[in-house]
């Protein structure tokens, strides 16, 4: 076979395959287009699930009589003109394929007015590249895309799509994503001339949160926490979920670069790290986030669907990204606005978003200091309590001399801390509470050299397997950092010596076995000591208070104080929540109370 030149519209059916993979890559597209022109709404009419018929109108800049035939060609653009360009660019759009791709795998028709025009132009394709006269048009300003019989001429093609429901579900999933990209654009997207979504312009903070609310749930908005960084020249603004609220799917997890909808595993590893030490195993966040950066440190040009970036400085990126996502979610702590309530676990659900005027509980959780010391809220405590720890007294001064936690009332079935609050009443699980307290105190004394040991008055012999007592004769010095003193003194005996200062009172020999074994199980690595919270989440694990024993008032207190002082103390060291609100609205609810 000779070498020889392809056709025209085979070269345009070749770059198809790449951009046009079904009807909603193409409303990405055309959608893209409209928002390099600056439209401020967006209409989507789809028919038959997009194969009939796509047709995006918009109110933006248009394109000029001269240069609509040139829009139909390949690789014509007004997006970039060279190298330079392509190196910072700016633009949704930039390739200059999409159009003459769409067009010749369907009947395109393009229709466009600037402004102070006398008239719109038309002009239609069908991927030839042929010579093609504008006619003129009464639209008005603005350009309209109309895309008929989707792969009419590739019928291979079509064999693939799915049904007409699957692939308009994909059309409305993108429009939401890209509604998200672009709170200052309004759209309306109807099916088979039913009106299916409609966005007005969200110019507002409320307007916004309405607006996420509508694409991703009242709950999350309610459930999430408000991002706003900045350092080394990134801006990460949005919103992400709290720990307590997670799906069993990454199909809520929206991240956008400069306005682009993008996925990146550099991304998802920062997320998934910064959530690592508060999320249920298993579970996954859901987020809506805006990386800002300089358009010279991120390669859009990676995929010809746009959809993959990569950072020239990647490394930069991940750390900005997990260390502001780390401290946001380590800074929620106990406070009135901050309590996860029943009303979260959908037992009071509200599905429908709320306006600005109704309940600023439905807004999301800011990052608050504590309005209370802990000294300020013990002496509040022993004003309000009688010194019996038998007799409990009702906390009855004005709400704010009450903690964000409360007082204590009881240990009901010796697992659970029932506390009074300013807004009804909180439940605690004590063990996973204490949990979180002692890993994140065990964190801070490892990060700031050694963890401090206290002697004990008595050494202790432990008898272990041989494999354990050899791991602490190897392993001497790295236990001496955990706080532990161990040596060994005979093929299956240790010695226990010391053990740290912030587990006095708790059995630290069956703790020291228990860890022993943890460790052996896993072995003994460079891995383990690398990432050495696994461990101290396995020691506070261990030494924490268990269930069945019987807290007094003032233990009780103590620990709702230590909770309030404390950096995600949200949830335990396995991403299970550590206590739980009923307000006084839900206790009225669950007694009829008013109705």
């Amino acid at each position: 076979m000779r070498i020889h030149l392809l056709p025209t519209q085979l070269i345009n059916q070749i770059a198809a395959g790449e951009v046009v993979e079904r009807p909603s890559t193409v409303v990405k597209e055309l959608l893209e287009n409209s928002f390099d022109a600056g439209a401020t709404h967006i209409t989507i009419d789809i028919e038959q699930g997009g194969t009939r018929l796509i047709k995006i109108r918009d109110d933006g800049c248009g394109i000029i009589k001269e240069d609509l035939p040139l829009a139909l060609s390949r690789h014509a653009t007004s997006k970039i003109a060279n190298l330079e360009d392509l190196e910072h660019v700016t633009s949704m759009g930039f390739r200059g394929e999409a159009l003459p791709s769409i067009s010749s795998v369907a009947r395109l028709t393009l229709i466009s007015r600037v402004a102070d025009a006398a008239c719109a132009w038309r002009v239609s394709a069908d991927g030839s590249e042929q010579h093609v006269d504008p006619e003129p048009d009464p639209h008005p300003q603005g350009t309209t895309v109309e895309v008929r019989d989707l792969f009419y001429n590739t019928p291979a093609r079509r064999k693939f799509l799915k049904t007409e429901k699957t692939e308009f579900a994909h059309i409305e999933a993108l429009l939401q994503k890209l509604a998200l990209s672009r709170f200052n654009i309004g759209f309306t997207l109807t099916h088979n001339q039913k009106e299916i979504l409609k966005l007005k312009p969200a110019d507002s903070e409320v307007e916004k949160e309405y607006r996420v609310a509508s694409i991703c749930g009242a709950e999350f908005i309610a459930n999430a926490v408000k991002i706003e960084v900045a350092a080394s020249g990134l801006q990460l603004t949005g919103w992400v979920s709290l720990p307590t609220f997670s799906r069993s799917q990454p199909d809520m997890q929206f991240f956008y670069v400069n306005g682009r909808l993008i996925r990146d595993k550099l991304v998802s590893h920062a997320v998934k790290q910064a959530y690592h030490d508060v999320l249920f195993s298993g579970r996954h966040a859901v987020f809506v986030l805006y990386l800002t950066l300089d358009p010279h440190l991120v390669d859009v040009n990676a995929h010809p669907a746009k959809l993959e970036i990569r950072f020239r400085e990647g490394r930069l990126v991940h750390d900005f990204l997990f260390s502001a996502l780390h401290r946001s979610l380590a800074q929620i702590r106990p406070a009135s606005s901050h309590l996860p309530t029943l009303s979260d676990s959908g037992l009071f659900t509200n599905t429908t978003p709320p306006t600005a005027s109704q309940s600023p509980a439905y807004y999301p959780r800011e990052q608050t200091s504590l309005p209370f010391t802990v000294t300020e809220t013990l002496q509040a405590y022993s004003a309000l309590h009688p010194k019996d720890d038998s007799v409990v007294a009702l906390p009855q001064p004005s709400t704010s001399a009450i903690p964000p936690l409360g007082f204590a009332i009881a240990h009901l079935h010796d697992i659970y801390i029932l506390s009074q609050t300013a807004n009804g009443i909180v439940l605690v699980d004590a063990h996973a509470a204490h949990e979180r307290i002692t890993y994140e105190r065990l964190k801070q004394q490892y990060q700031q050299g050694t963890i401090p040991s206290q002697p004990l008055l008595l050494p202790i012999k432990l008898t272990v397997s041989a494999a354990e007592a050899e791991l602490v004769e190897q392993q001497h010095d790295f236990f001496m950092s955990l706080g532990f003193e161990l040596t060994r003194s005979g093929l299956e005996t240790i010695v226990l010596r010391a053990s740290p200062a912030l587990l006095a009172g708790t059995d630290v020999a069956g703790l020291c076995i228990d860890v022993l074994a943890d460790i052996n199980a896993q072995g003994m690595s460079h891995r383990i000591q690398t990432e050495s919270n696994e461990l101290l989440a396995t020691i506070a694990c261990h030494s924490a208070v268990r269930a069945n024993r019987r807290l007094t008032i003032a233990e009780m207190n103590a620990l709702l104080r230590d909770m309030e002082q404390t950096e995600r103390s949200g949830q335990c060291n396995h991403g299970r929540p550590t206590w739980v609100e009923l307000s006084k609205q839900d206790l009225d609810k669950f007694f009829l109370r008013g109705q």
